[in-house]
């Protein structure tokens, strides 16, 4: 009980666990915390052992050991954990690598949870803990409670994730799916690592494109006054959900538009068509329990006295690079009209950039590229130092202008990140759906969400890793099988609720309540099947740790159906052999002990999935 009233206490204090172990000797001091991730816990008792050989005279005083690591062997059979301290630390120390790790394993085996330490090739040192340190992990996490899996490797620093910001010209189809998702679920998961995170949605309410929309909308206008516009006309947006949008300017306006000029009734028609469009995107992506905390609005970075793309190209300006000049003829550029000509340019090759860039047109114009420029120096301005950007696989040849740019801007202070969501195909009776905005024949993602759920919709746009195309079949996203993952998951936590169901009818007056099952005795957790499953519960902090490091939420949907098929295959073993089922008829100890373990795997699922953004049902429908 006393992890649980230290966690306590450290949770009134703070958002997130903060266990951050720097030495050896805080560490040790800081067990209760390190020991919720495992990894730390292990690294901090090879620190310990490196600098107790350091004061022994072992090694030199003066070698830095605090960046030393642990790993899981390839072979599972080779240990628990495995570090290659000694070869990183043999040439400052002017040492042999297997003198350092003979001498790691001797101080290593010292401790109360080692089993043995094994020297092995070069100077790795495999090490393997009793079983008895493993079954204290339910503990651990049972105490911990909803804090088990968060860690503090964003520290608060403030992080916006920019994500869908697809243009506001029809409802959200399916291709943007997987970008909402994927930046939603990344969001999350900074959170869950410690990160200060803002939400953002780019709307592109200025330039050519809502222009077309707007002539889009003016036809339909026209139309709800009675008039046969006969065919969309090339160009324009086809799509009857504009109707609305037309029916509406008629309520306000009655027929007052149609006599104007189009530079009267243009303005008109484009601020209500973004208006109701992003009602209809912001419907449409709550639909998949997607929120952004800002909208940020394309036309606001020269507006209101302001203007950030001349503002950002001053910065430029005042670095040396942005220069007059001619860009060459693109490769593969076919077109007879085009001509040299002399236009403003950022020097985007000295950041990596394979040409220097556009910022201003021949005709002083700002080039599209000039207004993100303007947009992301306005993320800096508001204090960002970790940005994430998730981009479609339309605009991969965007990245390295973008990055140039941000890196020009914050001095290569910024930590700036593109993800790429590749595409995703959507198969329907075994043929694939065409979609087109300008065509009107497009899935939404409404229709998605509405026919399998929103569940499966976020998981399946995460069981891919994001740059990988994706197969989205209806048939495999509700079908209830281990093929489904969602299904296999989310079973997992159902399957866990009715074991507790079934354990209050075989035993009267069963306690399981979490303060009971952390006073469970766990040392009857002795069968390998549980030490393997308590082992995979107790990566999970580390899991989280580098998913957000690489700002990849596809690992966690991975993990959670490995933790799903240890908690299936438990369960299977039992039906073969009795002395095995989660509910051990007559033994109320043994049962407790495994309903503990039960208890800690739910809540490595329910936390896993809630970071996808997924429920975790106590039954499944």
């Amino acid at each position: 009980m006393q992890a649980g009233v230290e966690l306590d206490r450290m949770s009134r204090r703070f958002s997130y666990i903060r266990r951050v172990c720097p030495a050896a000797v805080s560490i040790l001091a800081n067990e209760v915390f390190c020991r919720m991730n495992v990894f730390a816990h292990v690294e901090g008792l090879i620190r310990a052992s490196l600098s107790a050989m350091q004061a022994d005279g072992v090694m030199p005083a003066d070698i830095d050991v605090s960046g030393i690591e642990a790993e899981t062997p390839r072979d599972s059979s080779h240990g628990d954990f495995a570090t290659n301290a000694a070869m990183v630390l043999a040439k400052k120390a002017g040492m042999k690598p297997r003198d350092i790790a003979e001498a790691l394993k001797v101080r290593m085996e010292a401790f109360e949870d080692v089993e043995k330490a094994d020297v092995a090739g070069p100077g790795f040192l495999n090490i393997s803990f009793k079983p008895e340190f493993w079954q204290s992990m339910v503990g651990t996490i049972l105490a911990a409670g909803e804090l088990y899996g968060q860690v503090d490797l964003g520290k608060g620093t403030k992080t916006n994730v920019e994500y869908v910001s697809a243009n506001p010209t029809g409802p959200m189809h399916v291709g943007h799916c997987r970008g909402a998702v994927f930046g939603d679920a990344l969001a999350r998961l900074l959170e869950f690592a410690g990160y200060d995170v803002t939400r953002e949605y780019y709307v592109n309410d200025a330039g050519g494109q809502v222009d077309v929309l707007a002539r889009s909308v003016f036809l339909r206008y026209r139309e709800a006054l009675g008039e046969d516009i006969g065919a969309i006309p090339e160009g324009l947006y086809p799509g009857d959900y504009l109707k609305p949008v037309g029916e509406a300017l008629v309520a306000e306006y009655g027929d007052k538009l149609k006599s104007r000029e189009a530079a009267d009734w243009m303005p008109v028609a484009r601020a209500k068509a973004i208006e109701m469009m992003m009602v209809m995107i912001r419907e449409d992506l709550a639909a998949l329990n997607i929120q952004h905390d800002v909208f940020f609005s394309e036309a606001s970075l020269q507006a209101n006295g302001r203007d950030r793309i001349s503002e950002a190209i001053d910065v430029l300006k005042s670095k040396g690079l942005i220069y007059e000049g001619v860009l060459p003829k693109p490769k593969g550029h076919e077109d007879e009209e085009w001509e040299e000509r002399e236009q403003v340019l950022f020097r985007s090759t000295e950041f990596g950039d394979d040409v220097d860039r556009a910022i201003a047109k021949s005709d002083g114009s700002y080039t599209y590229f000039a207004g993100d420029v303007g947009y992301h120096y306005d993320k800096l301005q508001r204090g960002f130092s970790h940005i994430i950007n998730v981009f479609g696989a339309d605009h991969i040849g965007y990245i390295k202008r973008m990055k140039s740019a941000v890196a020009a801007l914050s001095d290569g202070k910024a930590d700036f990140d593109i993800k790429v969501c590749q595409l995703v195909k959507l198969f329907r009776a075994g043929q694939a759906v065409k979609m087109g905005k300008r065509l009107g024949t497009f899935v939404t993602l409404r229709e998605v969400v509405d026919e399998v759920g929103r569940d499966p919709v976020r998981f399946m746009m995460l069981y891919r890793k994001n740059d990988a195309p994706l197969d989205f079949d209806f048939a495999q996203v509700t079908e209830q099988s281990k093929d489904n993952p969602v299904f296999y998951v989310q079973y997992a936590h159902a399957r866990s609720a009715s074991v507790f169901r079934n354990a209050a009818e075989a035993f009267e007056g069963l306690d399981t309540s979490p303060d009971a099952l952390t006073q469970a005795e766990l040392s009857k957790l002795t069968d390998p099947g549980e030490i393997e499953l308590i082992k995979m519960l107790a990566s999970f902090p580390r899991l989280i740790e580098g998913a957000a490091r690489a700002h990849e939420p596809h690992r966690l949907a991975f993990y959670l159906y490995e933790v799903a098929n240890a908690l299936h295959s438990q369960w299977a073993r039992g039906n073969d052999s009795p002395q095995l089922r989660f509910i051990a008829q007559g033994d109320r100890g043994l049962t407790v002990a495994r309903l503990a373990m039960i208890a800690a795997t739910q809540r490595v699922i329910s936390s896993g999935l809630g970071v996808l953004g997924v429920e975790a049902p106590d039954a499944m429908r």
